[in-house]
């Protein structure tokens, strides 16, 4: 069991700390391979989508079925789907729209020399300060919990998610670095408000888990993974998929997503093989 923490905690670790890739990049990054952005949003959401619906709600209903009769067990999985939906746009209605990073969809890169791309990226800073970062932690708490449980459960699912975060993960990291190091020009200080950022991940699992742990048995599992199914759709819809389709246009986007679900599910199979 001690194994299993440690490792659940890594991978944890491992997906939220992506957001001081996503920092890197922009200090060395001086144009947008917008390309390759939505194709790894667009994957990022189908590996997603894919493991809420053929995983993460068949394993809560499983587990839910131990308690309650199968058609209960059903209902009660889908409640739990909508409330963790429900519990992420709460969570974005609380967030103000200025430094949502769910409302902000556009890849921003450091090296842009427009005087619109400055005054905009300036006036972000001095209305909001560290709340950018803050507002990204707020959203990756809840991922990390999910993560946390997921690798706990069944590391294969739970690292093919870990691996999905951490990709979504690194635009918000420039979305943390580049305004703060357009208005303070010290990287030393923009990559540390990204790094702790991502490190709401991490948090998020172990405070999560220190409060949920007395309290876990199969049926709050149950509930617990249904509401990460809805946690991790409501992602992909919100957030994913808006950024890929912003980032460039045509079906990059949508062949992004169709490789994530197809490599997911053939990654799947082949472990179980």
């Amino acid at each position: 069991m001690d194994n299993a923490l440690i490792l659940a905690f890594l991978v944890t670790l491992g997906a939220g700390l992506a957001t001081g890739i996503g920092s890197t990049l922009a200090f060395f990054t001086k144009t947008t391979n917008k390309s390759f952005f939505a194709v790894a949003m667009g994957f990022s959401a189908g590996v997603m989508v894919y493991l809420s619906f053929v995983e993460i709600l068949p394993k809560s209903t499983l587990y839910i079925s131990e308690t309650v009769p199968p058609v209960q067990a059903s209902a009660v999985a889908a409640v739990a789907m909508v409330s963790g939906m429900i519990l992420m746009a709460i969570i974005d209605a609380l967030v103000p729209s200025g430094t949502n990073p769910h409302e902000n969809t556009e890849v921003e890169l450091l090296g842009s020399e427009s005087e619109t791309g400055k005054a905009r990226a300036n006036r972000v800073l001095l209305r909001t300060g560290l709340f950018v970062a803050l507002a990204i932690a707020i959203h990756n708490f809840p991922e990390g919990l999910a993560t946390f449980l997921l690798v706990l459960d069944d590391p294969q699912i739970g690292i093919g998610l870990a691996i999905a975060v951490a990709m979504h993960n690194i635009p918000e990291g420039i979305a943390v670095s580049v305004p703060v190091y357009y208005a303070t020009k010290s990287r030393a200080k923009s990559f540390r408000l990204s790094f702790l950022s991502g490190l709401a991940e991490p948090a998020g699992a172990v405070i999560g888990y220190l409060l949920l742990a007395q309290f876990l048995n199969n049926f709050v599992l149950g509930i617990l993974f249904a509401m990460v199914a809805g946690v991790m759709v409501f992602l992909a819809i919100d957030t994913l998929l808006p950024t890929a389709r912003n980032s460039a246009r045509g079906h990059l986007s949508v062949y992004g997503f169709i490789a994530g679900v197809a490599v997911m599910a053939a990654s799947l199979v082949l472990l179980r093989l």
